[in-house]
């Protein structure tokens, strides 16, 4: 009993070394979005001497921060509703569908998942241009449908094979047939997968980089925030402090998402890496 207790103590102490290293450098983009030119180029990692709030108003007024909140907004939203949709559905055909092409297509669904972004976002920026999706927020928000289709299908598909089909039989018998019988009896049972994914797609969506690099990079009304942070680095200068002020600006929505619905991820994985 006692080696148990001691063991689950260094556990904790152990789990919350780990959570101090990977929390540190949120802690220095923190305190260093605080400072004065100066004093980030004089000492990094030292606290602000004098807290310099202006950087915010600054960096608020010249990036044109509501503006490109109101486009992340956009390109999340959009995409995080594409994905939930495409991919509940797919999972949902897929799971009642025993057959090898059903197992084939899918396992080709769920492949891309390995495919490094890196080795194809030249021919994904081609695509995007024949199909007059770069350059708008609207064209971005779809192509997140593609790249997170195949996470979302794949926790989707363990769930619903736990879900029992006489559930499906009920609801034919009392008149319900295809799609009103997934959005009315399946869908509201998907909750805290679709929770989920949701946590996991917002913080990825609102946070990227190199998609919206390539994509939307074009025009000031098309940056997104993580881009807009990006322009206060330079090649001969950069001002590191409304840098990371930018930055802090950029992640503080999507946290503030993880910290109010973080409780249903591991709620929503484990149902699904169980009934799967």
């Amino acid at each position: 009993m006692k080696s148990n207790k001691a063991g689950r103590i260094v556990l904790e102490v152990v789990m919350v070394i780990v959570s101090l290293i990977f929390l540190y450098p949120l802690f220095l983009t923190i305190i260093n979005s605080l400072k004065s030119f100066s004093e980030v180029m004089t000492d990094v990692i030292a606290l602000p001497k004098a807290l310099v709030f202006e950087n915010y108003t600054y960096v608020w007024k010249f990036i044109n921060y509501p503006r490109l909140f109101l486009n992340n907004a956009v390109i999340t939203i959009l995409g995080l509703a594409g994905i939930i949709l495409v991919s509940s559905i797919a999972s949902y055909k897929l799971a009642r569908t025993k057959s090898k092409a059903s197992s084939i297509i899918y396992f080709l669904c769920i492949m891309p998942m390995l495919i490094p972004f890196q080795s194809i976002m030249l021919t994904v920026l081609q695509m995007a241009k024949n199909l007059h999706l770069s350059d708008s927020t609207w064209g971005l928000g779809i192509l997140y449908w593609g790249f997170g289709a195949p996470l979302a299908l794949f926790i989707y598909h363990g769930f619903v094979k736990g879900i029992p089909k006489e559930i499906d039989e009920s609801a034919t018998i009392d008149g319900a047939s295809g799609f009103r019988l997934f959005f009315s009896v399946i869908f509201p049972l998907l909750k805290s997968v679709t929770t989920t994914i949701i946590i996991i797609d917002v913080m990825w969506i609102w946070n990227d980089f190199l998609l919206p690099l390539l994509m939307v990079n074009g025009s000031p009304d098309t940056k997104t925030l993580t881009l807009a942070a990006y322009t206060f680095v330079g090649q001969y200068t950069s001002d590191w402090q409304y840098a990371m002020t930018a930055m802090v600006m950029a992640v503080l929505p999507s946290i503030v998402v993880f910290i109010f619905l973080q409780k249903y991820i591991v709620k929503g994985v484990v149902a699904g890496a169980v009934k799967g």
